[in-house]
């Protein structure tokens, strides 16, 4: 029996994202999926048959095979499609229409983190890490607004355990969406959480689940 979906992907903070949380999809529903590994040292994801999935030529790429191929482009887009479809129990995120503002709350962290702390880090990791030449105010620029970002994600999380939810909050996609990129604060010249220890304890108790220690470990 084929799998469920087919993810293009490779080991980035993005591709991470859509393999956590396939993780835990498939640990409390049993979805499986299949996956190829894009080599992006060879520019695969700029070939003729991977634009036609996704004309911006990027990883991840989901392939939907219990809805007649659909492909989905851009990761909230694709966590934001997997919990409407798939997360029956609402496990993971809350309804437009049952839960109107747990939703609106779940958009706002999710646009916060696919806006600001997925290019602002990105930057970060690419000027510290693998810019062909040393750039100081390219450095420092970055780093700080990452940590600035981090800082946000510290008010937030001042009385709450997750980003999004009642009370204190309940784990789900608004969190999985920028835990990942947090995972790689080293490269982006951020080299201890200490700082943010709100944050600190959230990223250490969200990154010790099975599903996203299984998830990272994707592809």
């Amino acid at each position: 029996m084929p799998a469920d979906f087919l993810l293009y992907t490779s080991p980035t903070p993005n591709g991470h994202k859509v393999s956590v949380f396939l993780e835990e999809l498939k640990a409390v529903y049993g979805n499986t999926y299949d996956v190829e590994r894009i080599d992006l040292s060879k520019n695969t994801q700029k070939e003729p048959w991977f634009i036609k999935l996704n004309p911006n030529g990027r990883i991840p790429v989901l392939v939907d095979h219990r809805r007649n191929d659909f492909a989905v482009f851009e990761t909230a887009a694709i966590l934001l499609y997997l919990q409407q479809h798939y997360d029956k129990e609402g496990k993971f995120g809350f309804n437009p229409t049952t839960d109107p503002d747990h939703y609106s709350e779940e958009l706002q962290w999710i646009f916060f983190a696919h806006g600001g702390v997925g290019p602002m880090q990105g930057q970060a990791n690419h000027f510290n890490k693998y810019a062909p030449e040393s750039i100081p105010y390219a450095k420092k620029r970055y780093t700080e607004e990452t940590k600035r970002l981090y800082g946000v994600l510290e008010i937030r999380l001042q009385d709450r355990d997750y980003l999004v939810g009642p009370g204190r909050g309940t784990y789900g996609i608004a969190d999985i969406n920028v835990l990942a990129w947090i995972r790689f604060h080293k490269t982006a010249g951020v080299e201890s959480l200490d700082e943010w220890p709100r944050l600190k304890d959230w990223f250490e108790r969200a990154t010790t689940r099975p599903a996203f220690q299984a998830g990272i470990a994707v592809p």
